[in-house]
């Protein structure tokens, strides 16, 4: 992670040197674009990894929904009028900001004391054997082989929506470049709220049925834009959407971490974000073609369909006895190890 953050700062950094000598580029933007989307990857997959490893396993859930509501906080209110207030002083300066940002991140973990590396039976391996392992380990296991197909659909039809909500808020709703930022603030509080509740919710109903709820949430969400097209009806729609999408990553993340044995934990992380993740561009892709075919509100339509379908599909697939289940034998086999 501390290298990885390193990395972000010479690429901010980059750019913030590029500005001030007008030497910018659309090419040396997309480079940097890229290198910050495959450090991202890799620095939220080591940090997920090394959280059981900081944190008591009860106490997973609560950690979670804190740092998912302090990401939310900073990458959605505290960063976006601090960048514009910054680009009025000097177009550059945000990226030294950040830059600087990055650079106290990768102090900030090298501060963790202890080693984090899990022991592993084969020493000696190859990347291609490591990626294949973590695939086979998620194809194996039940519950989360059937959370991560339920988050690849759930998050592709969710792009399709959101990819044109901006349209919709335009042409639709009729509303101002202001009222579309409010719009998405109403979808941020209802992030930070779900991520602040998601351990109690879950303690209170049982993680399966919980997710279950959360999918059926969102499928609800999606539906308001297709019959309510009211500007407060469609952020209050926004906002409990975020909260359902916020206590479902809050809980699968903690499930995950629980489930997998820390020697894979890595490895099946990656296998399990590139299925649930990896649809997004896809589906962003669908909803502009689904759009352009019926209409800016059919894609809302078609998302919450499709939703309410995987919660019927998932409902009785991923169980609090299920996962109980689940839970118990991942104990067994840590102890078993030792």
């Amino acid at each position: 992670m501390s290298i990885v953050d390193g990395m972000r700062f010479v690429a901010m950094a980059a750019l913030g040197i590029a500005l001030l000598t007008d030497a910018e580029s659309i090419v040396l933007l997309v480079i940097v674009s890229f290198a910050l989307g495959m450090a991202e990857t890799v620095f939220d997959n080591a940090s997920q990894a090394i959280l059981p490893s900081l944190v008591r396993a009860d106490a997973l859930e609560t950690a979670n929904g804190r740092l998912e509501g302090a990401q939310i906080v900073t990458n959605q209110f505290v960063g976006p009028p601090l960048g514009a207030w910054l680009f009025g002083l000097a177009a550059a300066a945000q990226f030294f900001l950040d830059a600087g940002s990055f650079a106290l991140a990768a102090l900030l973990v090298l501060t963790l004391r202890g080693s984090f590396r899990p022991e592993r039976a084969v020493a000696d391996t190859t990347m291609r054997a490591d990626i294949a392992e973590g695939v086979r380990w998620l194809t194996r296991h039940r519950v989360l082989r059937s959370l991560a197909i339920a988050l690849g659909i759930i998050n592709f039809v969710g792009m399709a929506a959101m990819t044109i909500l901006v349209l919709y808020s335009q042409e639709i709703l009729h509303l101002t470049d202001t009222q579309y930022g409010l719009l998405l603030t109403a979808e941020a509080a209802g992030a930070v709220l779900g991520s602040l509740v998601a351990s109690r919710v879950s303690g209170r109903l049982g993680p399966g049925t919980t997710l279950t709820v959360a999918i059926v949430v969102s499928a609800g969400s999606f539906f308001v834009p297709v019959f309510w097209a009211q500007p407060v009806a469609v952020a209050a729609s926004l906002a409990i959407g975020a909260f359902g999408g916020l206590v479902w990553n809050v809980i699968t993340v903690s499930l995950r971490q629980t489930l997998v044995p820390d020697e894979l934990l890595g490895r099946v992380n990656s296998a399990y974000r590139l299925v649930g993740w990896g649809t997004m561009p896809l589906g962003a892709l669908a909803g502009g073609l689904i759009a352009d075919a019926f209409g800016l509100r059919a894609p809302f339509l078609v998302a919450g369909v499709v939703a309410l379908f995987l919660a019927v599909w998932l409902g009785p697939t991923v169980t609090n006895r299920g996962i109980a289940r689940a839970r118990r034998r991942a104990l067994f086999a840590t102890a078993t190890e030792g």
